[in-house]
Protein backbone atom coordinates (compact mmCIF):
# COMPACT_ATOMS: atom_id res chain seq x y z
CA UNK A 1 0.00 0.00 0.00
CA UNK A 2 1.33 3.42 -0.98
CA UNK A 3 2.41 5.76 1.81
CA UNK A 4 -0.15 8.66 1.90
CA UNK A 5 2.61 11.19 2.53
CA UNK A 6 4.63 9.88 -0.43
CA UNK A 7 1.49 9.88 -2.54
CA UNK A 8 0.84 13.54 -1.71
CA UNK A 9 4.45 14.49 -2.47
CA UNK A 10 4.26 12.71 -5.83
CA UNK A 11 1.02 14.47 -6.67
CA UNK A 12 2.38 17.90 -5.73
CA UNK A 13 5.51 17.20 -7.76
CA UNK A 14 3.46 16.27 -10.82
CA UNK A 15 1.24 19.34 -10.43
CA UNK A 16 4.37 21.49 -10.23
CA UNK A 17 5.81 19.86 -13.34
CA UNK A 18 2.59 20.44 -15.27
CA UNK A 19 2.46 24.08 -14.19
CA UNK A 20 6.10 24.83 -15.05
CA UNK A 21 5.97 22.95 -18.37
CA UNK A 22 2.62 24.44 -19.41
CA UNK A 23 3.61 28.06 -18.92
CA UNK A 24 6.96 27.55 -20.65
CA UNK A 25 5.14 25.83 -23.53
CA UNK A 26 7.29 22.70 -23.37
CA UNK A 27 6.78 19.89 -25.87
CA UNK A 28 3.67 17.97 -24.84
CA UNK A 29 5.45 14.61 -25.03
CA UNK A 30 7.61 15.74 -22.09
CA UNK A 31 4.63 16.05 -19.71
CA UNK A 32 4.09 13.25 -17.13
CA UNK A 33 0.89 11.92 -18.71
CA UNK A 34 1.50 8.40 -17.40
CA UNK A 35 1.00 9.61 -13.82
CA UNK A 36 -2.50 10.85 -14.74
CA UNK A 37 -3.38 7.56 -16.44
CA UNK A 38 -2.33 5.54 -13.40
CA UNK A 39 -4.14 7.89 -11.01
CA UNK A 40 -7.37 7.67 -13.02
CA UNK A 41 -7.12 3.89 -13.15
CA UNK A 42 -6.45 3.64 -9.41
CA UNK A 43 -8.95 6.20 -8.09
CA UNK A 44 -11.66 6.36 -10.79
CA UNK A 45 -11.78 10.11 -10.12
CA UNK A 46 -11.10 13.26 -12.15
CA UNK A 47 -9.79 15.15 -9.11
CA UNK A 48 -6.19 15.14 -10.35
CA UNK A 49 -7.24 16.32 -13.82
CA UNK A 50 -9.20 19.19 -12.25
CA UNK A 51 -6.20 20.11 -10.09
CA UNK A 52 -3.98 20.16 -13.19
CA UNK A 53 -6.52 22.31 -14.99
CA UNK A 54 -6.50 24.79 -12.10
CA UNK A 55 -2.68 24.93 -12.22
CA UNK A 56 -2.65 25.56 -15.98
CA UNK A 57 -5.52 26.87 -18.12
CA UNK A 58 -7.59 28.09 -15.15
CA UNK A 59 -4.61 29.61 -13.31
CA UNK A 60 -4.68 33.44 -12.97
CA UNK A 61 -1.30 33.60 -14.77
CA UNK A 62 -2.90 31.99 -17.83
CA UNK A 63 -5.67 34.58 -17.81
CA UNK A 64 -3.10 37.39 -17.78
CA UNK A 65 -0.31 35.90 -19.92
CA UNK A 66 -1.75 32.99 -21.94
CA UNK A 67 0.41 30.55 -23.92
CA UNK A 68 -0.47 30.23 -27.60
CA UNK A 69 -4.01 29.25 -28.58
CA UNK A 70 -2.75 26.20 -30.48
CA UNK A 71 -0.66 25.00 -27.55
CA UNK A 72 -3.57 25.34 -25.12
CA UNK A 73 -5.90 23.52 -27.50
CA UNK A 74 -3.48 20.62 -27.93
CA UNK A 75 -2.81 20.50 -24.18
CA UNK A 76 -6.51 20.34 -23.34
CA UNK A 77 -7.06 17.68 -25.99
CA UNK A 78 -4.39 15.52 -24.33
CA UNK A 79 -6.04 16.01 -20.93
CA UNK A 80 -9.46 15.09 -22.35
CA UNK A 81 -8.01 11.98 -24.00
CA UNK A 82 -6.81 10.71 -20.61
CA UNK A 83 -9.83 11.79 -18.61
CA UNK A 84 -12.36 10.34 -21.07
CA UNK A 85 -10.79 6.90 -20.74
CA UNK A 86 -11.89 6.32 -17.16
CA UNK A 87 -14.25 8.95 -15.72
CA UNK A 88 -17.38 10.94 -16.28
CA UNK A 89 -16.82 14.06 -18.41
CA UNK A 90 -15.40 16.99 -16.45
CA UNK A 91 -17.43 20.10 -17.31
CA UNK A 92 -14.59 22.51 -16.51
CA UNK A 93 -12.33 20.70 -18.98
CA UNK A 94 -14.76 20.98 -21.88
CA UNK A 95 -15.62 24.59 -20.98
CA UNK A 96 -11.91 25.45 -21.14
CA UNK A 97 -11.57 23.76 -24.53
CA UNK A 98 -14.64 25.57 -25.88
CA UNK A 99 -13.14 28.89 -24.81
CA UNK A 100 -9.85 28.14 -26.57
CA UNK A 101 -11.54 26.86 -29.74
CA UNK A 102 -13.37 30.18 -29.95
CA UNK A 103 -10.18 32.22 -29.61
CA UNK A 104 -8.33 33.47 -32.67
CA UNK A 105 -4.68 32.42 -33.08
CA UNK A 106 -2.12 35.25 -33.20
CA UNK A 107 1.53 35.47 -34.24
CA UNK A 108 2.58 36.18 -30.66
CA UNK A 109 2.08 34.43 -27.34
CA UNK A 110 3.36 34.48 -23.79
CA UNK A 111 5.83 32.15 -22.16
CA UNK A 112 6.21 32.33 -18.40
CA UNK A 113 9.14 30.97 -16.42
CA UNK A 114 8.55 30.39 -12.71
CA UNK A 115 11.24 31.62 -10.31
CA UNK A 116 12.17 29.91 -7.02
CA UNK A 117 10.52 32.83 -5.22
CA UNK A 118 7.17 31.87 -6.73
CA UNK A 119 7.15 34.89 -9.05
CA UNK A 120 7.10 34.47 -12.82
CA UNK A 121 9.04 36.06 -15.65
CA UNK A 122 6.50 36.43 -18.45
CA UNK A 123 7.70 37.13 -21.98
CA UNK A 124 5.87 38.02 -25.17
CA UNK A 125 7.47 35.88 -27.89
CA UNK A 126 6.86 35.18 -31.56
CA UNK A 127 5.12 31.92 -32.38
CA UNK A 128 7.42 31.59 -35.42
CA UNK A 129 10.91 30.52 -34.35
CA UNK A 130 12.71 33.13 -36.44
CA UNK A 131 10.90 36.30 -37.41
CA UNK A 132 11.85 39.41 -39.36
CA UNK A 133 15.32 38.11 -40.05
CA UNK A 134 16.41 37.89 -36.43
CA UNK A 135 16.74 35.12 -33.84
CA UNK A 136 16.21 37.58 -30.99
CA UNK A 137 12.44 37.18 -30.67
CA UNK A 138 12.45 33.90 -28.73
CA UNK A 139 14.20 32.54 -25.64
CA UNK A 140 17.14 30.21 -26.31
CA UNK A 141 18.51 27.49 -24.05
CA UNK A 142 21.76 29.25 -23.16
CA UNK A 143 19.74 32.20 -21.83
CA UNK A 144 17.88 29.84 -19.50
CA UNK A 145 21.12 28.21 -18.35
CA UNK A 146 22.75 31.59 -17.71
CA UNK A 147 19.69 32.70 -15.74
CA UNK A 148 19.98 29.56 -13.59
CA UNK A 149 23.69 30.25 -13.06
CA UNK A 150 22.81 33.79 -11.96
CA UNK A 151 20.29 32.48 -9.44
CA UNK A 152 23.09 30.35 -7.97
CA UNK A 153 25.63 33.23 -8.02
CA UNK A 154 23.84 36.34 -6.79
CA UNK A 155 27.18 37.87 -5.77
CA UNK A 156 28.19 38.34 -9.43
CA UNK A 157 25.31 40.80 -9.84
CA UNK A 158 24.19 42.18 -6.47
CA UNK A 159 25.06 45.87 -6.16
CA UNK A 160 26.82 45.85 -9.53
CA UNK A 161 26.25 47.55 -12.89
CA UNK A 162 25.48 44.83 -15.41
CA UNK A 163 25.58 45.09 -19.21
CA UNK A 164 23.90 42.37 -21.24
CA UNK A 165 24.88 42.00 -24.89
CA UNK A 166 22.20 40.66 -27.23
CA UNK A 167 19.43 40.62 -24.63
CA UNK A 168 16.82 39.21 -27.04
CA UNK A 169 13.41 38.92 -25.36
CA UNK A 170 15.01 39.57 -21.95
CA UNK A 171 14.73 36.33 -19.95
CA UNK A 172 18.21 36.36 -18.40
CA UNK A 173 18.26 40.06 -17.61
CA UNK A 174 14.77 40.16 -16.15
CA UNK A 175 15.57 37.15 -13.95
CA UNK A 176 18.69 38.91 -12.67
CA UNK A 177 16.81 42.17 -12.04
CA UNK A 178 14.02 40.36 -10.19
CA UNK A 179 16.26 38.05 -8.15
CA UNK A 180 19.82 39.39 -7.80
CA UNK A 181 19.43 43.11 -6.92
CA UNK A 182 21.90 44.69 -9.37
CA UNK A 183 22.74 48.35 -8.85
CA UNK A 184 21.96 49.00 -12.51
CA UNK A 185 21.10 46.74 -15.44
CA UNK A 186 21.57 47.69 -19.10
CA UNK A 187 19.72 45.52 -21.60
CA UNK A 188 21.05 45.91 -25.13
CA UNK A 189 20.45 44.74 -28.68
CA UNK A 190 20.71 46.27 -32.15
CA UNK A 191 17.71 45.03 -34.12
CA UNK A 192 14.79 47.47 -33.89
CA UNK A 193 12.05 44.82 -33.72
CA UNK A 194 13.97 43.04 -30.94
CA UNK A 195 14.43 46.28 -28.99
CA UNK A 196 10.71 47.03 -29.24
CA UNK A 197 9.81 43.56 -27.92
CA UNK A 198 12.53 43.78 -25.28
CA UNK A 199 11.21 47.11 -23.92
CA UNK A 200 7.69 45.66 -23.78
CA UNK A 201 8.89 42.61 -21.85
CA UNK A 202 10.94 44.68 -19.42
CA UNK A 203 7.86 46.81 -18.64
CA UNK A 204 5.62 43.72 -18.60
CA UNK A 205 7.66 42.43 -15.67
CA UNK A 206 7.39 45.60 -13.63
CA UNK A 207 10.78 47.06 -14.59
CA UNK A 208 10.39 50.61 -15.85
CA UNK A 209 13.03 52.62 -17.69
CA UNK A 210 11.94 55.66 -15.70
CA UNK A 211 13.85 54.07 -12.85
CA UNK A 212 17.55 54.72 -13.46
CA UNK A 213 18.34 51.17 -12.33
CA UNK A 214 17.12 49.68 -15.63
CA UNK A 215 17.62 50.78 -19.23
CA UNK A 216 17.18 49.29 -22.70
CA UNK A 217 19.84 50.52 -25.11
CA UNK A 218 20.50 50.14 -28.81
CA UNK A 219 24.07 48.85 -29.06
CA UNK A 220 25.50 48.19 -32.49
CA UNK A 221 28.60 46.06 -31.90
CA UNK A 222 30.33 47.45 -34.97
CA UNK A 223 29.76 51.07 -33.97
CA UNK A 224 30.04 51.03 -30.16
CA UNK A 225 32.55 53.68 -29.11
CA UNK A 226 34.92 53.63 -26.17
CA UNK A 227 33.01 56.61 -24.78
CA UNK A 228 29.73 54.66 -24.83
CA UNK A 229 31.34 51.71 -23.06
CA UNK A 230 32.94 53.92 -20.43
CA UNK A 231 29.62 55.69 -19.77
CA UNK A 232 27.95 52.36 -19.04
CA UNK A 233 30.74 51.48 -16.61
CA UNK A 234 29.79 47.82 -16.31
CA UNK A 235 31.12 45.69 -13.45
CA UNK A 236 29.68 42.56 -15.06
CA UNK A 237 29.07 41.86 -18.75
CA UNK A 238 26.95 38.89 -19.86
CA UNK A 239 25.77 37.41 -23.15
CA UNK A 240 23.87 34.26 -24.07
CA UNK A 241 23.64 32.50 -27.43
CA UNK A 242 25.54 35.17 -29.36
CA UNK A 243 28.20 32.81 -30.80
CA UNK A 244 26.38 31.24 -33.75
CA UNK A 245 27.70 33.01 -36.87
CA UNK A 246 31.39 33.39 -37.86
CA UNK A 247 30.80 36.95 -39.08
CA UNK A 248 29.14 37.96 -35.82
CA UNK A 249 31.90 36.23 -33.80
CA UNK A 250 34.56 38.49 -35.30
CA UNK A 251 32.61 41.63 -34.41
CA UNK A 252 31.83 40.27 -30.93
CA UNK A 253 35.48 39.60 -30.09
CA UNK A 254 36.43 43.13 -31.17
CA UNK A 255 33.70 44.52 -28.91
CA UNK A 256 34.80 42.36 -25.96
CA UNK A 257 38.39 43.55 -26.45
CA UNK A 258 37.16 47.12 -26.38
CA UNK A 259 35.09 46.50 -23.23
CA UNK A 260 38.07 45.01 -21.41
CA UNK A 261 40.41 47.73 -22.66
CA UNK A 262 38.11 50.67 -21.97
CA UNK A 263 37.00 49.75 -18.48
CA UNK A 264 36.94 52.82 -16.25
CA UNK A 265 37.45 50.60 -13.20
CA UNK A 266 40.77 49.60 -11.68
CA UNK A 267 39.56 46.01 -11.99
CA UNK A 268 38.32 44.69 -15.34
CA UNK A 269 34.65 43.77 -15.47
CA UNK A 270 33.67 40.13 -15.10
CA UNK A 271 32.66 38.93 -18.59
CA UNK A 272 30.52 35.80 -18.95
CA UNK A 273 29.57 34.29 -22.32
CA UNK A 274 27.12 31.38 -22.41
CA UNK A 275 26.68 29.38 -25.61
CA UNK A 276 24.72 26.45 -26.90
CA UNK A 277 27.31 24.71 -29.06
CA UNK A 278 25.48 23.89 -32.28
CA UNK A 279 28.46 24.21 -34.63
CA UNK A 280 31.75 23.17 -33.05
CA UNK A 281 33.78 24.85 -35.80
CA UNK A 282 32.13 28.22 -35.20
CA UNK A 283 32.54 27.91 -31.44
CA UNK A 284 36.19 26.87 -31.71
CA UNK A 285 36.71 29.84 -34.03
CA UNK A 286 35.33 32.12 -31.32
CA UNK A 287 37.85 30.79 -28.80
CA UNK A 288 40.69 31.11 -31.30
CA UNK A 289 39.79 34.72 -32.01
CA UNK A 290 39.70 35.44 -28.27
CA UNK A 291 43.20 34.00 -27.97
CA UNK A 292 44.43 36.03 -30.95
CA UNK A 293 43.08 39.15 -29.26
CA UNK A 294 45.05 38.32 -26.12
CA UNK A 295 41.97 37.27 -24.14
CA UNK A 296 42.12 34.05 -22.17
CA UNK A 297 39.09 32.22 -20.84
CA UNK A 298 38.11 29.57 -18.36
CA UNK A 299 35.16 27.24 -18.58
CA UNK A 300 32.82 27.34 -15.56
CA UNK A 301 31.90 23.71 -15.02
CA UNK A 302 30.00 23.64 -11.72
CA UNK A 303 26.45 22.32 -11.97
CA UNK A 304 23.54 24.75 -11.79
CA UNK A 305 20.37 24.23 -9.79
CA UNK A 306 17.62 23.27 -12.27
CA UNK A 307 14.89 25.91 -12.28
CA UNK A 308 13.62 26.28 -15.85
CA UNK A 309 12.49 23.57 -18.27
CA UNK A 310 14.72 23.07 -21.32
CA UNK A 311 16.68 20.29 -22.99
CA UNK A 312 19.51 19.53 -20.58
CA UNK A 313 21.11 17.20 -23.10
CA UNK A 314 22.04 20.25 -25.18
CA UNK A 315 25.74 21.09 -25.10
CA UNK A 316 25.88 24.41 -23.27
CA UNK A 317 29.12 26.04 -22.13
CA UNK A 318 29.66 29.07 -19.91
CA UNK A 319 33.04 30.79 -20.11
CA UNK A 320 34.53 33.64 -18.11
CA UNK A 321 37.01 35.84 -19.92
CA UNK A 322 40.39 36.31 -18.27
CA UNK A 323 42.82 39.10 -19.20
Amino acid sequence: MEDPRQSLENKLGVLGTFRVSFFAMCRLVSFPWTFIEKDLERNQSSDLVLDILRQTCLHPLCQKFPPSVRFRRLFLSELIKREAAGCDPLDELYDALAEVVGTEETSECYKSYLLPSGDAVSLLENVALISKGTTGLVTWEAALYLAEWALDHHQAFTGRTVLELGSGVGLTGITICRSCSPKRFVFSDCHHSVLEKLRNNVELNGLTEEESAVSVEELDWTAATEETIEQIGADTVIAADVVYDPDIVEVLVKLLSKILRCSSHAVHPQVLICSTIRNQETYSGFKQQLESAGISHRVLTEAVSPVFPYNRDSKIELVELVT
